[in-house]
């Protein structure tokens, strides 16, 4: 929560009530006469940001119903988050995130690996192994799309894929779901006896997906990814 220090005087605000582009920090101002440990004497006001966790969505697309469950989520968090599609995304847009949430469709069904079909097919296997800054510090959350009823034995399979590789890294996953409320038979995205995080069908019940986001983006910040 956003601080301000004014005069000696502590006031809280709710970040939805700051302008977009000063929210994810915190700011700390004094006009005390006194020199205050590690902050300039406030002759002239002291000013410094204190910057919060940054998150990004980063995400690959077949027909576009990925790239949509990827906006309800940024709107979900409220804005002001990067969507990238992985193939065009740098190094450094994915390394300087504190928390990232990754989402692919299921397209080879039945497959082992490169599930997608997309270009997470690649950069799972030829550049998540060399990111050495995506390791146990990254906290990473997970949805998938998929088609619960042409599908239904191999629902968002491709989630669970990037569920493997990124805990294979060493990355905290957050974000685990009910399976209530869906129709599928079997999905590779089970772990226990819960989704590795959110699914979302946008061909049969897509009037569910926004809401799905919503609840799912709250989860997250009561687990502390953001």
């Amino acid at each position: 929560m956003p601080l301000f220090h004014v005069s000696g005087f502590v006031l809280f605000l709710i970040s939805a009530s700051i302008p977009r582009h000063v929210q994810g920090f915190a700011f700390v101002t004094t006009s005390s006469s006194k020199t205050t440990p590690g902050l300039r004497p406030a002759s002239s006001p002291s000013f410094f940001a204190l910057e919060m966790a940054k998150v990004g969505i980063f995400y690959s697309t077949s027909t576009g119903n990925t790239e949509t469950v990827a906006g309800y989520i940024s709107e979900a968090i409220g804005g002001g988050v990067d969507i990238i599609d992985i193939g065009d995304a740098k190094e450094e847009e994915i390394t300087s995130c504190d928390s990232l949430i990754v989402g692919a469709p299921t397209w080879h069904t039945g497959a082992d690996t490169e599930r997608s079909g997309t270009a997470w097919d690649e950069w799972l296997y030829k550049t998540l192994p060399n990111l050495d800054d995506v390791n146990g510090n990254k906290k990473v959350a997970i949805f998938g799309v998929g088609d619960q009823q042409s599908y239904c034995d191999n629902f968002c399979d491709a989630a669970g894929e990037l569920y493997d590789l990124f805990s294979a890294k060493g990355c905290k996953i957050y974000g685990m779901t009910s399976q209530e409320g869906y129709d599928h038979v079997a999905s590779k995205a089970v772990v226990g006896d819960k989704f590795c995080g959110l699914m979302c069908d946008e061909d049969n019940q897509y009037d569910l997906s926004q809401e799905r986001a919503k609840k799912w983006v709250e989860q997250l910040k009561s687990e502390g990814f953001m």
